[in-house]
């Protein structure tokens, strides 16, 4: 899974940020307003806290060593057990009354003497008109309780460098601490899709079958492929594969080679600068006017017209 999530996170040029690590002693709350085209993360590093999402008053409780996922980015309540959840005070305020500049640590909270709570927070962003079906499927948060141990010794250790590097005074620190918290959002979205079994959310990309077509698409997506080619790479028979891959990636193969495919123009056409005609190459169609005609049917304007809008 990981060679296709990989790729996936590439393309949509996944960003980290950090943007504070806390010390907070009770009664402490924090409202984090909605933002669009982030997946926010809290990593607890020290003590312990809830979170409450703010749309559907969903709550985890977080203990050391605990992380939480918010793909989608919506408004969201960190606080104490001494404060209730409309007791918590909006980031802004919060940011306003500590006199946080953006550097170091963000001190809030009363007197609550040893009872401090340390997080890590950031997000990470997607370009603009970035998509893949999996950043759907993801729930409204993901909780990853006792993330380091969870996930192997290596994301303990990486964890325990972001938690001493993050905010600190040390030269290149912050740097540092970001770079490893990308790697994070990719093995957590891996774990994610593994542990899922169920067969009308991420399964698919877990599947040993259809994973092997999609790593061979993914691999070489200008290639001329067929449901029977990628049936061929999973293994199955063009009936099967075709059955078991729209019940458990919820679209038809072809569909999702197609959409995929327009992110690799979108990319392509943006971020890249490459000419229309060397786009359609890219995304593995046979002439310029085809791939325009697909394009403009899937993303609502004309290639040319894409890249004047971005």
């Amino acid at each position: 899974m990981l060679d296709i999530l990989s790729d996936i996170l590439t393309r949509l040029s996944v960003k980290g940020t950090l943007y504070f690590r806390t010390s907070f002693t009770e009664p402490w709350g924090i409202k984090v307003p909605a933002f669009e085209n982030v997946a926010r993360f809290h990593f607890v590093h020290r003590g312990d806290c809830q979170v409450r999402l703010s749309d559907t008053g969903e709550v985890a409780n977080m203990t050391q060593g605990d992380l939480v996922i918010i793909p989608h980015g919506v408004a969201h309540a960190l606080f104490c057990r001494e404060t209730a959840p409309d007791e918590a005070l909006p980031l802004d305020d919060v940011l306003e009354v500590s006199g946080y500049d953006g550097n170091g640590v963000l001190v809030h909270g009363g007197d609550g003497g040893n009872r401090e709570t340390q997080l890590i927070c950031g997000h990470f962003s997607f370009a603009p008109g970035a998509w893949h079906m999996i950043f759907d499927r993801l729930p409204p948060f993901i909780h990853i309780p006792n993330y380091g141990e969870a996930a192997g010794a290596w994301m303990d250790a990486t964890l325990r460098v972001i938690g001493s590097e993050a905010g600190g005074a040390r030269l290149g620190g912050d740097l540092i601490a970001l770079k490893m918290s990308e790697a994070i959002f990719a093995q957590a979205i891996r774990a994610h899709i593994e542990q899922s079994r169920d067969a009308h959310s991420l399964s698919g990309f877990a599947d040993p079958h259809l994973s092997r077509a999609l790593r061979a698409f993914h691999k070489d997506p200008s290639k001329t492929w067929t449901v029977e080619s990628l049936a061929r790479e999973a293994g199955m028979s063009r009936t099967g594969f075709a059955q078991s891959f729209a019940s458990k990636i919820g679209q038809t193969p072809m569909q999702y080679l197609t959409s995929w495919r327009m992110q690799i123009a979108r990319e392509g056409l943006t971020k890249r600068g490459l000419n229309v005609s060397d786009v359609a190459e890219m995304a593995g169609y046979a002439s310029e006017s085809s791939f325009s005609r697909v394009f403009k049917k899937e993303v609502g304007v004309s290639p040319a017209a894409y890249r004047a809008l971005n």
